[in-house]
């Protein structure tokens, strides 16, 4: 998979609940090791972690000899960030996109309805 920024990872793995996005690359190891059971140092898997304003995103991303941090803020709107394990879900690579423009992961279900034409009577 490849984001807007030409970084390439094969996995991503949404880190359900809040964070703090104060931690840098250490901190947020150390929360995938100890929280998560899981390994920072996979390589190409994106780790993303969301506060507790979900208009923000922070993300490691182990490159094989380096760490690669992003910081994802939105101007307006809000990531639609999973809070409970119940929440979480694997993402096909067009639901990652939806959620990382801010949209809900689901695409709307059904027909668009389209509303009758309103007709104003006028007095002359």
């Amino acid at each position: 998979m490849l984001d807007q920024n030409g970084l390439s990872f094969s996995k991503v793995v949404v880190l359900v609940g809040r964070c703090d996005l104060r931690k840098g690359i250490d901190g947020l190891s150390a929360m995938v090791r100890l929280r998560y059971n899981r390994d920072p140092l996979e390589k190409d898997t994106l780790f993303l972690f969301c506060g507790t304003r979900k208009d923000r995103l922070k993300g490691i991303l182990w490159l094989g000899d380096r760490f690669v941090l992003l910081y994802i803020r939105l101007v307006e709107g809000s990531f639609q960030w999973p809070r409970s394990e119940e929440e979480a879900r694997n993402l096909s690579s067009e639901e990652f996109m939806r959620l990382m423009d801010g949209f809900a992961i689901d695409p709307s279900v059904g027909k668009k309805r389209i509303s009758k034409p309103i007709s104003v009577k006028r007095k002359i």
